[in-house]
This record gives structure tokens, C-alpha cells and sequence, in this order.
């Protein structure tokens, strides 16, 4: 086949992003306005607990996180989670992986920025941040989590620019209709991409480079998050297989939310021609492999504990399958997280893309329940008995402010993937014109200069 032949074919790909790159619409301004005032909202909780303090929230003496660091580990599991899942599948070099494998980057960085933010709500004096670089103690897991997070941060951006080269050539020399100052974006970071061989060369073992890097890096920061409840001595976080559970259980959600953003790009984008059935019925056997290595480990957890019979695991134990305390999230949190996911996928038939989206879901809320456990009921039994005690300070309950916040991070993360879809293909062009190009035995070298 000729050159042209391929060109054509990238023009095509490219061509099925036109109107998501090209146009926004009203129905792109009623999503960023609706979202915007979510964020707005979020932004005017903070200035009431800035002006009013911590008072405003459910944190108190005893129970000093709440909602917030929920969020954080939430969040940063998913940063994590994009990371390694976009590594694997670039290593792998499967073709049904490569058409996510943005998404999944993208998530990666959305998360990493959003996950921290909820630290920062925690801090009573905002105005000592820097405290935390300038007199930095290396004795602190805190500390190990700053630096962890933003070496993750600048290999993560890193990982995601220069996977964005190629198609940033391609929109640098399209018919795409935009202003001046967009092509000289494209211009300037394509850095002259033609994709000769060598250049090509050049950046698919950079790419590889860096994936193989994140694979460890992931590991690392994911164990020193968990590192920060593992070598305190409370209940319920003293315990050597946090590590692990943490970075299997980021892994975890990170999948569940990658199908429903396939979901979404795939029908509100009309991408059925890249995402399709496969790529849902492949990450929902992921899904169970996944969900159950993670409830092996949650059973370990518990049942290690409650074998031990010490007074304040069994204590603790005890609230979580209390219908009067936790018993009703607990049991959403195992069956939404562990035995859905394991029951839809094993019968043939429910391996639909509904279905597989609706599990995800379910398993995604379950997940952040679970991080909701790890923390507030742990924190709500005391290692020292509390006499002449008010309710609300032995008991956590979340406020207006806390969960404005947390819906306005979840309003900023869905934002930020819809501005990101109107300025790069939410889907690699490149990989998808080499799948379509290998399928018709077409020459992927003969694509310099397209």
C-alpha cells in the first residue's frame, strides 16, 4: 500500500475527534457551567472553614480525620492506579489496550493533583505550608509522602507528555479549524515530530524507559501512604499487610474507574469504532482477578484480628459488624467490592457493557466506603478510656462543608477530563491509525511524515 494510503487512515482516526476538538457546544457549556458551580460551591464550604475553622466540620479531639483523608487516599489510589495500569498495558503492547491506555494516563494526573488538596483541608493554618519544606523531618512517613507524591507527579506528567508527541504532530499539520495561538501550542510542543524512524525509535524506548520506571515508583509511594497507618499502634491500621492491600486496592479502583470512563467516551463521544465489548469484557476479568486477590486480603485483615482477640482489634471489630455503628457499610463494602464483581462476570451471559459498567460502579462507591472504614472507625476507638465526653466528639458525623468538598473534587476531576478531551484526543490517533493499518496489512513505517 502507499503512503498515502496510511495518511488517509490517520486522517480518518483523527477525524472521528473533530468535533470534540473543534466545537464546543451548548451542551459542553451546560456540563462545565454545572460542574463549575459544584466546584464554586466546594470553594465556599473552604472559605467558611478558613474564616470559621474546624469547627465547621465533624473533626474533633478524638477523631481528627474524617471525610478529607478518605478523599486523599481515594484519589491518590486512582493516581497510582492510572500509572501502573498504563505502564502494564504499554509493556504488554496489546492492541486492545492501547486505545485506554491516554485515559488511564490522564486519570493518573487528574488524581495526583485533586488527592493531595484534601491534605491541605485537614491543616488547621494553611498559612504554615511551606513549614512543611523548609523544616522537612525525614523521621516522618508524612515526610516520605510528600517527596513520594511529588516525584510521582513530575514522572507521571513526564510519562503523559511524551506519549502526547505524536498526535500533537499530527494536529500540528491538520485541516482542524482553530485560532493561531492553538497551532503554535501544537507546534511548539510537538518538538518538530515527523516521526521518521529514528526519531520513532527514539521516543517508543523513552516511552518504554519511563513505563518500566513507573511500575516500581507506583509500588513505592502507594507503600509509604500506607506506611502512615501501618507504624502507628492503633487498631485496625497496625499492620504489616497494608502495604500490599494498599497498592492492590488502588489498582483495583483504578480499573473499576477507567470502564466508566470508557463507558462515557464511548457513548456520549461515539467512539464505539475504538471501544469496543473487548476492551470491557478484558478489564472486567481484570476486575475479578482483582477483586479476588482483594478479598483474600481483606479477609486476612479482619480474621487475623479477630483471631487475636486483643481488647481493641475485637472492639473494633465489633463496631464494624454492628448494624447499630458500621455493620450496614461494612457489608456494602465487601459485598458492592468483593462478591458483585466475582458473580457478574462469572455467568457468560451478564458480560454486557451495562453490566460490566454497572459493577464498576457499584465496585467504586465500595471502595471509597472502605476507605471511609479504615479511617473513622478506627479513630473512634480510643486506646485510652474518655469519661464526661460529648457525643460528637467520640462520634464522627461529616458536615455540608466536608461533602461540598468532596463532590467538588469529584466535579473537578470529571471537568478537567471533559477541557482535556477539547484539547488532545481523548484516544492516541497514532496507535489507533496502527491497529486500523495492521488489520488492512498496511506498513506502519511508511507513516513518516504523515
Amino acid at each position: 500500500m502507499s503512503l498515502m494510503s496510511f495518511k488517509e487512515i490517520t486522517q480518518q482516526t483523527l477525524a472521528d475527534f473533530k468535533p470534540q476538538l473543534e466545537k464546543f457546544t451548548k451542551k459542553d457549556w451546560l456540563w462545565t457551567l454545572s460542574l463549575s458551580a459544584v466546584i464554586l460551591w466546594g470553594a465556599y464550604a473552604l472559605y467558611r472553614q478558613i474564616t470559621q475553622g474546624e469547627i465547621v466540620t465533624g473533626m474533633r479531639d478524638n477523631v481528627v480525620w474524617g471525610l478529607y483523608i478518605a478523599n486523599f487516599i481515594f484519589f491518590i489510589g486512582l493516581s497510582y492506579a492510572g500509572a501502573i495500569i498504563s505502564a502494564i498495558l504499554h509493556l504488554l503492547n496489546v492492541d486492545w489496550g492501547k486505545p485506554i491506555i491516554r485515559m488511564a494516563k490522564l486519570m493518573t494526573i487528574f488524581t495526583v493533583v485533586i488527592g493531595p488538596i484534601f491534605i491541605l483541608l485537614c491543616m488547621g493554618r494553611l498559612d504554615r505550608l511551606h513549614h512543611l519544606f523548609l523544616y522537612l523531618r525525614l523521621q516522618s512517613p508524612i515526610s516520605w509522602d510528600v517527596i513520594a507524591i511529588a516525584t510521582f507527579f513530575v514522572g507521571a506528567l513526564l510519562y503523559l507528555y511524551v506519549s502526547v508527541v505524536r498526535d500533537f504532530s499530527i494536529l500540528r499539520t491538520s485541516d482542524l479549524k482553530m485560532s493561531k495561538t492553538r497551532k503554535k501550542f501544537y507546534k511548539f510542543f510537538s518538538l518538530g515530530y515527523r516521526n521518521t524512524p529514528k526519531q520513532k525509535k527514539k521516543l517508543m524506548l523513552s516511552l518504554k524507559i519511563i513505563a518500566l520506571i513507573m511500575i516500581p515508583t507506583v509500588v513505592v509511594v502507594s507503600s509509604v501512604l500506607s506506611w502512615i497507618f501501618g507504624l502507628t499502634l492503633r487498631p485496625g491500621w497496625h499492620s504489616t499487610i497494608f502495604g500490599p492491600y494498599f497498592v492492590l486496592a488502588s489498582i483495583y479502583s483504578g480499573v473499576g474507574v477507567l470502564i466508566l470512563l470508557m463507558y462515557y467516551f464511548r457513548k456520549y463521544q461515539h467512539l464505539t469504532k475504538y471501544i469496543t465489548i473487548k476492551q470491557f469484557k478484558y478489564m472486567g476479568y481484570l476486575m475479578v482477578i482483582l477483586a479476588a486477590t482483594y478479598g483474600y486480603f481483606t479477609f486476612s485483615e479482619y480474621f487475623t484480628d479477630w483471631y487475636s482477640s486483643e481488647k481493641w482489634s475485637s472492639e473494633l471489630i465489633h463496631k464494624l459488624f454492628s448494624w447499630d455503628e458500621f455493620g450496614g457499610l461494612f457489608l456494602f463494602a465487601n459485598l458492592g467490592g468483593i462478591a458483585l464483581p466475582l458473580i457478574v462476570m462469572a455467568i457468560p451471559k451478564w458480560r454486557t457493557i451495562n453490566a460490566i459498567t454497572i459493577v464498576a460502579g457499584v465496585m467504586v462507591l465500595a471502595m471509597w466506603v472502605k476507605r471511609y472504614l479504615i479511617v473513622i472507625p478506627t479513630l473512634e476507638t480510643t486506646l485510652l478510656p474518655m469519661q464526661d465526653t460529648r457525643v460528637e466528639y467520640t462520634n464522627y458525623s461529616a458536615t455540608w462543608v466536608e461533602w461540598a468538598l468532596t463532590f467538588a473534587g469529584i466535579a473537578a476531576f470529571i471537568l478537567m477530563f471533559r477541557l482535556a478531551s477539547k484539547v488532545m484526543p481523548i484516544l492516541p490517533v497514532w496507535a489507533n491509525s496502527e491497529i486500523i493499518a495492521k488489520e488492512n496489512t498496511i506498513d506502519p513505517k511508511s507513516s513518516a511524515h504523515v
